[in-house]
């Protein structure tokens, strides 16, 4: 635990990570926010995500990024943090009451309700500052029902501003309708599609621009396709053959941060770890800056070279 403690206070010690506005929501939030996913889904201990979300405030993230799906994590983000809740922005996600592998509860307005309040308890807070609709399809947006919902969440108070998270035709759809004040979206060095064709019409829209998966989770370090959620990415990355990857670890995850943050509009990228040497070494990679303009117009030029017609957001 000794080692363990050493890099929590060596990360604490950085200086605060640079921050940008959120569209037109008015929250400064940090380039580099805290997604919890990984520690929901990946059976993190409570005292580890204590040490871990408190050393990542220290250190100057202000956005926590959860949903009511991921496991555990909302009732450990409410534990451990709650008491520091003016330090830090939560955003969470409604739809998957019953896990991302069950059916969705986009037709049960209820059900919905009862999950933003299930949230609220579980996080120990009384508001959200930003509340997602998770993954709702085109068809379902359409009808209005779920926009209404959210709307009413936002007059009622129990969140600041609305957002919605998802790719392709939905997301565009979600721009455009005019309710949404933040997207969520995958965007990285495997994952561009959005760039072209989303990302010009939200900043438009003044929409914040949540940017997800923004390392492509290093699908690019396995030699074999580890299993299918890494598969999209991974076949990608073996088609795209950026010169960067040649360094699995560092440069190459220099080289994929600092791309996702380099696209216009984005204005904070979620990283989730278990390893706190993690958090330290992303924040510093984002403390670097923008990339190189050559580099990332090569890459840029990569993408629309080799991607498929088939390379679009994934969920």
């Amino acid at each position: 635990m000794k080692p363990f403690n050493k890099i929590l206070q060596l990360f604490a010690r950085q200086r605060a990570v640079e921050k940008r506005r959120l569209g037109k929501t008015g929250l400064d939030v940090s380039v580099l926010g805290f997604g919890t996913a990984g520690i929901g889904f990946g059976g993190a201990s409570f005292d580890r995500v204590e040490l871990l979300l408190n050393s990542a405030l220290d250190a100057g993230l202000n956005v926590i990024d959860t949903g009511e799906c991921y496991m555990e994590s909302e009732e450990y983000i409410g534990r451990a943090i709650a008491h520091r809740r003016k330090d830090f922005y939560i955003f969470s996600k409604c739809g998957h009451l019953r896990g991302l592998e069950e059916e969705p509860d986009w037709d049960n307005m209820q059900r919905l309700q009862e999950s933003l309040d299930r949230s609220l308890r579980r996080l120990r807070t009384d508001h959200l500052d930003v509340f997602f609709l998770h993954s709702c399809p085109k068809e379902v947006l359409e009808k209005d029902e779920v926009i209404d919902f959210m709307e009413v969440a936002k007059k009622s108070g129990k969140t600041k501003f609305i957002g919605y998270s998802g790719e392709n035709d939905a997301a565009m759809y979600a721009v455009k309708c005019g309710s949404f004040d933040v997207l969520e979206m995958s965007v990285n060095i495997a994952d561009q599609q959005s760039i072209d064709v989303i990302l010009p019409e939200a900043v438009k829209q003044q929409i914040g621009i949540v940017a997800k998966r923004p390392i492509a989770n290093i699908a690019w370090r396995y030699k074999d396709c580890p299993g299918e959620y890494f598969v999209p990415y991974w076949e990608r990355l073996k088609k795209l053959n950026y010169d960067f990857l040649e360094d699995t670890h560092g440069k190459a995850v220099e080289v994929a941060l600092r791309f996702t943050i380099s696209v216009p509009g984005v204005s904070t990228a979620i990283v989730g770890t278990q390893q706190p040497k993690h958090c330290e070494e992303n924040k510093k990679i984002v403390s670097r800056g923008l990339l190189d303009p050559i580099l990332y117009g090569a890459i840029r030029k990569r993408w629309k070279e080799v991607c498929g017609s088939d390379w679009t957001g994934q969920i």
